[in-house]
């Protein structure tokens, strides 16, 4: 019975400690005319992902710090909702029930995937 625990512990473990890696490229050498020696570039690359919504646009400042876009795409968003009380009697203050929420005006949502 202890067995099959330690070793769903174990395992459990060591996903938890693989599934989390940073992005290293370890491809181009660079070789010295006059030794001949080579050198290894490590070369890491870092990603983050920006989401403006509703005509709002900051991009501009991460492209200036050096951030490149990668991948941009758009998605639909409601930028704003709108409550009217569901009868005539309604008083949306004291009774939460009878208010309805709307969407009122929907907009786009750009996402941009940046790499440095």
């Amino acid at each position: 019975m202890k067995n099959p625990i330690k070793l769903t512990r174990l395992f459990l473990l060591l996903i938890f400690l693989t599934s989390c890696k940073s992005i290293t490229i370890n491809e181009d050498l660079i070789k010295d005319s006059e030794d001949q020696n080579s050198k290894q570039i490590n070369i890491t690359k870092s990603k983050m992902e920006v989401r403006y919504s509703c005509g709002e646009d900051g991009i501009k400042e991460f492209l200036n710090d050096g951030w490149i876009i990668s991948e941009e795409y758009t998605e639909e968003k409601i930028c704003t909702w709108k409550s009217f009380p569901a009868t005539k009697d309604c008083d949306m203050e004291k009774d939460k029930g009878c208010k309805i929420t709307t969407p009122d005006k929907i907009g786009d949502e750009k996402v941009y995937i940046l790499e440095k």
